[in-house]
């Protein structure tokens, strides 16, 4: 960006073809793909082209000018929220962005992948019940992650593994999914809804050539990699989580034949959220791409799970995860 001013003056009104956003929210120093607009009035004017760094400098001569918002064309918005997410976790641990944006960002961008994961991995028959309902739950538990320890703890998670983040939003939608078919009360299915979304943010203490690792991990690596419930539950027990929440982070890799880790709980131990979680979280790891491993599709993720693991996960919860991804309502 060499200029300051507006440039291409746009004559007619196009305000439905814009979004607003804070300077603050385009982020400093990085190139993103999309044009940004500034408004006056009834028109609006290109201010950086797609590929400029928008810099400080910039943000400050907006800002000493009365404007409060810059504009991005809604066909650009794909481009935007890749370019968010991609620098996420920086973000959040800038201190020279004002916490409440930063909180914005983190906001609008977990909610942007929920919604991303309805479109995309859910069968359209999901009815808008569900979706709001899941939909209520998550705003819940990201204003609560905006707060200012959690905004941080957050913040180090996606910049040491934006993976981990977003893998944690697919594990809290389809977990979420799966208890509402339960009856707990709000309150709980909230905390469940953290325990999910928290529930690798042990990884922050795991080397990332070991998260990263494109090959068989060794046994050391393993043993390793095997400790981030510990760190995560060690993590999160400065946050006011309740005990369910918890569980769900120091539990996760818990199996019903007590294979599991890092407590080796057997069947009777392990409470029906966790179980929930675990499903999830096997799920999405088997059907994502990860660099040890191609993902695979939904119908052969289940049949794996139904074939290689049904003693050490809860059989009727899954089946309640495989009617509501077969489109059946079961609620």
């Amino acid at each position: 960006m060499t200029q300051a001013v507006p440039q291409v003056p746009l004559s007619e009104d196009l305000s439905h073809d814009f979004f607003p956003v804070l300077p603050s929210l385009v982020l400093r120093s990085t190139r993103g793909n999309y044009d940004i607009y500034i408004r006056s009035e009834d028109s609006f004017a290109l201010y950086a082209k797609a590929g400029d760094s928008f810099t400080e400098h910039h943000e400050r001569i907006l800002l000493n000018s009365g404007r409060k918002n810059v504009y991005i064309r809604h066909d650009q918005r794909p481009e935007y929220f890749d370019h968010i997410t991609s620098h996420l976790g920086e973000a959040l641990l800038d201190e020279k962005i004002p916490r409440p944006a930063r909180a914005q960002i983190f906001y609008e961008t977990s909610l942007e992948i929920v919604e991303d994961i309805f479109s995309k991995e859910l069968p359209p028959t999901i009815d808008r019940g569900q979706f709001n309902r899941v939909f209520e739950f998550v705003t819940k538990g990201v204003s609560f992650l905006t707060l200012e320890n959690s905004l941080q703890t957050m913040g180090s998670i996606i910049a040491h593994d934006y993976q981990t983040y977003s893998h944690s939003l697919h594990v809290f939608v389809y977990s979420q999914l799966i208890l509402q078919t339960y009856s707990f009360a709000e309150r709980d299915m909230v905390q469940f809804g953290l325990g999910a979304i928290l529930h690798d943010i042990g990884k922050k203490k795991i080397s990332e050539t070991i998260l990263t690792k494109p090959g068989k991990l060794t046994s050391i690596e393993r043993q390793h990699i095997n400790t981030h419930p510990v760190h995560g539950a060690g993590i999160c027990a400065r946050l006011p989580l309740s005990q369910d929440a918890l569980n769900c982070i120091l539990f996760h890799h818990e199996k019903l034949d007590g294979s599991g880790y890092p407590c080796g709980l057997n069947d009777p131990d392990i409470p029906l959220p966790v179980r929930a979680v675990t499903i999830a979280d096997i799920y999405d790891a088997i059907r994502s791409s990860r660099p040890y491993s191609d993902g695979t599709d939904a119908f052969r993720t289940l049949r794996i799970m139904k074939e290689e693991m049904a003693t050490q996960i809860d059989m009727n919860v899954f089946r309640r995860f495989i009617e509501i991804l077969s489109g059946n309502n079961v609620i």
